[in-house]
């Protein structure tokens, strides 16, 4: 499925393409200043338990500038819960970060999963910023984070629900996908 859509800063908004992931990989390493993102992307790409994968671009003068990826996670010990994701990573190329682009990313994501079962959608981030977006500290509602959090940064494990009433069932440990079940990713 080929969604595409136009936001005002001249930036098209589509799902990646396959041939696209060399660039995808540079953008990850160009915002992050590391290989570990753009690896985490990569073997989120080929994990099978990190399936369904949302794999956005955002586009600009037929550039890809910015990427955003939502994977599978679940409830410990839970079967019959609707679909959840996890956003993870977020990139922006760093000439053109804070024009909007990874908010435009973001909306369009979660537009996306809207449309799909899709009930929940957890981060870690700072939380100056995915607030803004509708997202919520997770850990006071119940959703324990694949690793511990420290307390300091509790208000970073965040959610924001699709579904009305999502939130008011089954909470407890969330489970993500493999390639991102590394205490790595979960520290600060």
């Amino acid at each position: 499925m080929d969604m595409k859509k136009k936001h005002e800063m001249n930036v098209t908004i589509r799902e990646a393409r396959p041939a696209e992931l060399g660039r995808v990989l540079e953008i990850n390493r160009l915002a992050f200043g590391s290989d570990i993102e753009a690896g985490l992307v990569r073997d989120l790409m080929e994990d099978p338990s990190a399936q369904p994968v949302l794999s956005l671009v955002a586009v600009q003068d037929n550039h890809a500038i910015g990427h955003i990826l939502f994977s599978a996670v679940k409830l410990t010990g839970e079967t019959s819960t609707p679909p959840m994701s996890i956003l993870a990573p977020l990139s922006v190329v760093p000439e053109k970060q804070s024009q909007g682009i990874g908010g435009a990313l973001i909306r369009a994501g979660l537009e996306h999963l809207s449309q799909t079962e899709t009930a929940l959608v957890f981060v870690l981030g700072h939380p100056g910023y995915y607030p803004r977006l509708g997202f919520q500290p997770a850990g006071c509602l119940g959703f324990e984070a694949p690793y511990p959090i420290a307390e300091k940064h509790a208000d970073a494990w965040m959610v924001q629900a699709l579904k009305p009433g999502a939130l008011d069932g089954p909470s407890g440990h969330v489970e993500c996908a493999e390639a991102l079940d590394k205490p790595e990713y979960w520290m600060e």
